[in-house]
C-alpha cells in the first residue's frame, strides 16, 4: 500500500510540473526602455518590446493598457506559437509634456505570468516658445498673456494691484485706452503707446471698499486701440471679496456668529413645465454675536427673496424664500442659492433646490 501511495504522490507532482511546463511564457528581451533625451517638437517616438514564447502552448495577449493617454500601445494580435516571437509596441507623444517621464504599459496574457509590466522612460527637452505660446490671447494688433485679471481673494476693505503683460505684434505703434471702467477699478497702460515689437503691461488696481459687494464678482472692460473700440477686445476682471479670518484668536472664534440652516437641500419632486415652486430655508444664528447676512444670490432659473432681516441676533432665526420658475425647462434640475455671511467658519454657504420638470 505504501508503494501505491508513493506512486500516486509522485504522479501528482509530475502532473503539476507537466501542467506548469505546458503554460505559455512571454520572455521579453527587456522590460524597461530609456528613450534618453527627446525634443518636445521632435514628434512621436516608438519602441518595440520583443518577446519569445518559451512555453509549450500558444501565448495570447488579451489586452495592453498604458498608464496615460500620451502612450499608444500596439501588440501582436494573433496567438504566438511556442518558440515564436511577438511584440508590444509603445508610442510616446512628447508634445506639451516637457521634463522627465516614466510610463508603464500593462500587458495581460494567458501565460504563466498573467500580467507583465513594461516601462518607457526618458526626458523631454522643452521646445523654444513662440510669441503665440507666451502671449496666447490675440486682440487686434496686440497679443496678451491672458484676457483675464484674477484678483482671487480680497478683503472687503483692501486695495490690490495686478499686472498683465502684452506685446505689440503689428508694424505700427498702438495706443491703448480703456472703456467701461467702473469706479472701483483703475487701469493704466505702461507705456501708454506700445511700439512695434515692444512689450507693455496693463496695471489694474482694485478697491474692494468701493465695489461694496461680496463673494465672486466679475467686471468686463473693453480695450480701445488707436481710438477705435472693438467689443471683442474685452478683459474680464474677477475677485472673490470676503473677510480674512485667518488671524482671529481662539477667543474671537468662540464668540463669533454661527450660521445654521434647517435643511440645505430641497427636492421639489416632479412638477409640470411652467409651474413655480417655492421653499423657505430657515436660517438660525447658533453663535454668540450678531449674524450678518451680507448677500443672497440665486443661480439661473431661481429667485431668492431677501430675508426679512439681515442682522440676526444669537438664537434668532429668519427665512430665505427661494422661488423656482420651470418655464422653458425640462428634465432634471439643480439650482442653487448662495449665502454670504460673517460666520468666520462658513462665510459662504450653498443651498440647493432640485427636482424634475416634465412637459
Amino acid at each position: 500500500m505504501n508503494r501505491v501511495y508513493l506512486f500516486l504522490i509522485v504522479s501528482m507532482i509530475g502532473m503539476q510540473v507537466f501542467s506548469q511546463a505546458k503554460k505559455p511564457v512571454a520572455d521579453f528581451e527587456e522590460k524597461v526602455f530609456d528613450f534618453g533625451e527627446i525634443k518636445e517638437d521632435g514628434g512621436k517616438v516608438t519602441h518595440s518590446f520583443t518577446f519569445k514564447n518559451t512555453g509549450d502552448q500558444p501565448l495570447i495577449i488579451h489586452n495592453v493598457r498604458a498608464s496615460c493617454g500620451c502612450t499608444s500601445p500596439e501588440w501582436t494580435r494573433q496567438p504566438v506559437q511556442p518558440g515564436k516571437t511577438g511584440f508590444v509596441k509603445a508610442t510616446f507623444d512628447p508634445r506639451n509634456r516637457p521634463g522627465n517621464f516614466n510610463k508603464s504599459i500593462m500587458v495581460y496574457t494567458n501565460g504563466q505570468e498573467s500580467t507583465i509590466v513594461l516601462r518607457i522612460t526618458g526626458k523631454v527637452l522643452p521646445r523654444e516658445k513662440t510669441i503665440e505660446d507666451i502671449y496666447p490671447r490675440a486682440m487686434g494688433p496686440v497679443r496678451l498673456k491672458s484676457a483675464h485679471f484674477s484678483f482671487t481673494r480680497i478683503d472687503p476693505k483692501a486695495v490690490k494691484t495686478e499686472e498683465l503683460e502684452l506685446i505689440n505684434t503689428s508694424d505700427n505703434p498702438v495706443k491703448i485706452e480703456f472703456e467701461n471702467v467702473p469706479k472701483h477699478l483703475q487701469l493704466k497702460m505702461e507705456p501708454e503707446t506700445v511700439k512695434p515689437g515692444q512689450k507693455g503691461k496693463i496695471v489694474a488696481t482694485y478697491d474692494a471698499s468701493v465695489k461694496n459687494d461680496w463673494g465672486f464678482v466679475v467686471d468686463q472692460i473693453y480695450l480701445k486701440m488707436n481710438g477705435e473700440l472693438n467689443r471683442q477686445n474685452r478683459l474680464s476682471i474677477s475677485a472673490t471679496i470676503e473677510e480674512d479670518y485667518s488671524k482671529w484668536t481662539e477667543e474671537q472664534m468662540a464668540n463669533a456668529p454661527v450660521i445654521e440652516i434647517d435643511d440645505r437641500v430641497f427636492d421639489f419632486g416632479e412638477i409640470k413645465q411652467g409651474e413655480k415652486v417655492s421653499h423657505a430655508f430657515i436660517v438660525t444664528n447658533k453663535g454668540k454675536a450678531n449674524l450678518i447676512l451680507r448677500k443672497v444670490r440665486a443661480s439661473c432659473g431661481c429667485t431668492a427673496i431677501q430675508p426679512d432681516k439681515t442682522v440676526i441676533g444669537p438664537g434668532e432665526s429668519t427665512k430665505i424664500v427661494a422661488i423656482y420658475n420651470s418655464a422653458g425647462m425640462s428634465g432634471r434640475q439643480n439650482k442653487s442659492v448662495t449665502i454670504y455671511s460673517n460666520d468666520p467658519k462658513r462665510s459662504t454657504l450653498l443651498l440647493r433646490l432640485s427636482g424634475t420638470v416634465v412637459k
